[in-house]
């Protein structure tokens, strides 16, 4: 009976001991700090408009503000604009990013955003696009294009409203106009919206299509959060995910739409009654290497993530993405990287269907 007892205490000692505890949250409140999220984005203070403190804490999915003192009017600039984002701001670039991309050359920019929001402040909770004729990676681009998912209080976008448009599926208010450094194009949203999932491309086309942008400039960053003048605290982005493909590659990962399998993936469980762990090894069967590597895979029916290690992963149930981690975020042909994950399931167990890297199907190994 001993023996049983100190054998199956030696088992729980090291699942715990391979199951390392997710990443702390970082709480910023320099002026201009930042911190790096899932591996890939960099999430920024971005206090330019007040001397009164601000923090955010960043989380593993997103941020939150914590603090957010003071006001401005409300006919002026914001306070701030505490945000995510995948690309470059002031020379500060996101791990990994193959952005600046110039436009003619992307097939399409998926992005999705989740939004908490607070009922004591004058906010907007906008997404930022922004587009240059040259690949620029540092101060202010030419154009700033806005889409503002909810507005709170007697704020309005710069310039004036002019027109209306469907854009991704959706209606907006039209804005236009310029603030002495750049040329801001306003998406306004009829009424709040808390998440959304869409194509960045969509709109930068429109900028194109009115004269604001042309073909052969530059994305240079995507960002999301909020412009706050009075108040914020308590406002936070719950997830933020951006994805550039190029024309004619099937995204950064290596090969692209006919170009054949070029990443294996190995798929290896623990399982007991009611929960299990995971271990995953991801190789780049290609001959270029993969920066910024995701791995991307759906969980059957019944199951959920409770911890992670190795990678960021996100959600935790159905179609999920792991991330690499700032130290292990590229794959060398004919390398590796190996993550892991613990969860709970109902019912009988199974293992995903499939497996995806940066846009690649992948072989199992």
């Amino acid at each position: 009976m001993l023996g049983v007892l100190v054998t199956t205490l030696a088992t729980i000692a090291a699942l715990f001991a391979a199951t390392p505890p997710s990443q702390a949250d970082t709480n910023v409140c320099e002026q201009f700090g930042s911190a790096v999220i899932q591996g890939r984005y960099v999430v920024q203070n971005n206090r330019w408009g007040t001397t009164a403190p601000q923090c955010v804490t960043a989380t593993d999915t997103g941020f939150r503000v914590t603090r957010a003192d003071g006001s401005v009017p409300t006919n002026g600039g914001p306070k701030s604009y505490p945000s995510v984002f995948n690309g470059c701001h002031y020379t500060n670039c996101s791990p990994g990013t193959n952005l600046p991309a110039q436009l003619s050359g992307i097939s399409s920019a998926p992005s999705s955003i989740s939004y908490g929001f607070v009922g004591d402040a004058v906010y907007n909770a906008s997404y930022d696009i922004w587009l240059d004729p040259t690949p620029r990676t540092d101060g202010v681009n030419r154009t700033e294009i806005m889409i503002w998912l909810n507005k709170v209080g007697p704020i309005q976008p710069i310039g004036s409203q002019v027109g209306t448009a469907n854009v991704g599926g959706r209606s907006w208010q039209v804005w236009a106009g310029g603030n002495g450094t750049n040329d801001v194009l306003s998406f306004v949203a009829p009424s709040a919206m808390s998440g959304w999932s869409f194509d960045v491309m969509d709109f930068a086309r429109q900028a194109v299509a009115r004269g604001m942008a042309q073909n052969n400039w530059y994305l240079t960053s995507v960002q999301a959060g909020f412009e706050p003048w009075q108040n914020g605290t308590g406002l936070s982005v719950n997830s933020f995910s951006s994805t550039v493909n190029k024309s004619g590659g099937g995204g950064p990962g290596p090969g692209g739409p006919g170009g054949g399998t070029a990443c294996a993936v190995s798929y290896a469980t623990n399982v007991w009654p009611g929960g299990f762990t995971a271990n995953v090894t991801v190789t780049n069967t290609g001959s270029t290497p993969v920066d910024g590597w995701r791995l991307a895979f759906t969980l059957p029916s019944g199951q959920q993530l409770t911890s992670a290690w190795s990678a960021s992963v996100s959600p935790s149930s159905g179609s999920v993405t792991a991330t690499g981690l700032p130290h292990n975020a590229s794959i060398a042909p004919g390398g590796s990287q190996t993550f892991g994950f613990q969860g709970t399931y109902n019912g009988a167990f199974s293992a995903p269907g499939g497996f995806t890297l940066n846009g690649t199907a992948c072989a199992m190994a």
